[in-house]
């Protein structure tokens, strides 16, 4: 039984939840950081988007089980390898939909619209938008950017600025054409039996799109340092700027040199000079939005 439950975790894939930290992003930058009502209102909206990303992953292994047993990585998932069975996983998954989508709805009418409508964009995406090229890549980023909106509307924010919401589209399509390319060049030229979508790219193609998207990111970043002054005629956001260029470099020569961008997850929790980047990035923020 503690076996069982330890594979519907795995299957669950915490180490994803990391994602959900834009959650936070309202809080954060709306300075409220420091708000106590906030911060646990805005804790819980986080764990059921968590809780909703893990559902759909579930169901995703579920769908997936065949395929993903022919992965070099995949099939060693506890689902595909045969050490959780079909049955446990979808007594599981029922267990996390009653207890994500009507506790949503009970904390905010608007937040359960946004992780109800996350989740079956999710769903959407694992059985067809997967497959579609281009517009995979960019439902990832739209999911982004409805953990950034949960956000912003569960605290009702005052001084959240929309560019925060373009640069998380462009941040998010960054990270998420650097997976397929290195999803690519980990499998070569047995790529697309793999992941149909990945026929429909190149690697002139994805590396043409990251040099784009690298840009808009920085772009539209730098846009809100300036359109950001916590007090009339200071700019001190801008500070910030060369963590995230760092940061967006480095993330590029991983790809691109490390041909490690296939988990982006991994790259955050293993890389040390991209750990360093967001923590001094992170404590730049705090001390100019709360103590400055």
């Amino acid at each position: 039984m503690l076996k069982q439950l330890l594979y519907i975790i795995k299957t669950m894939r915490p180490k994803q939840w990391l994602k959900n930290i834009f959650v936070f992003a309202g809080l954060v930058f709306d300075r409220q950081l420091v708000s106590a009502p906030s911060f646990v209102i805005t804790l819980v909206a986080t764990f059921l988007f968590c809780l909703a990303s893990s559902l759909v992953y579930i169901i995703n292994d579920l769908a997936d089980i065949e395929s993903d047993r022919e992965h070099p990585a995949k099939r060693h998932r506890p689902l595909a390898s045969g050490q959780l069975s079909p049955r446990t996983a979808i007594i599981a998954g029922v267990v996390l939909g009653v207890l994500t989508f009507p506790t949503a709805f009970f904390l905010n009418f608007w937040l359960g619209l946004i992780i109800s409508g996350y989740f079956v964009l999710m769903l959407a995406y694992s059985f067809w938008l997967k497959h579609v090229p281009l517009i995979d890549v960019m439902i990832i980023a739209a999911g982004f950017v409805m953990r950034v909106a949960a956000g912003v509307i569960i605290i009702e924010t005052e001084r959240f600025s929309p560019w925060l919401f373009v640069a998380t589209v462009f941040l998010a399509l960054f990270i998420g054409i650097g997976k397929r390319r290195a999803e690519i060049e980990l499998l070569s030229s047995d790529a697309s039996s793999h992941r149909r979508v990945l026929d429909g790219y190149s690697l002139e193609l994805l590396d043409q799109l990251l040099t784009i998207v690298l840009s808009a990111t920085l772009m539209t970043y730098c846009l809100y340092t300036f359109s950001t002054a916590i007090t009339p005629g200071s700019y001190h956001m801008m500070l910030t700027i060369p963590f995230v260029l760092y940061g967006l470099f480095r993330y590029l020569y991983l790809v691109r040199i490390e041909n490690s961008g296939g988990a982006p997850e991994e790259i955050i929790t293993t890389d040390r000079p991209m750990q360093v980047t967001i923590i001094l990035w992170g404590l730049t923020v705090l001390v100019i939005l709360y103590l400055l």
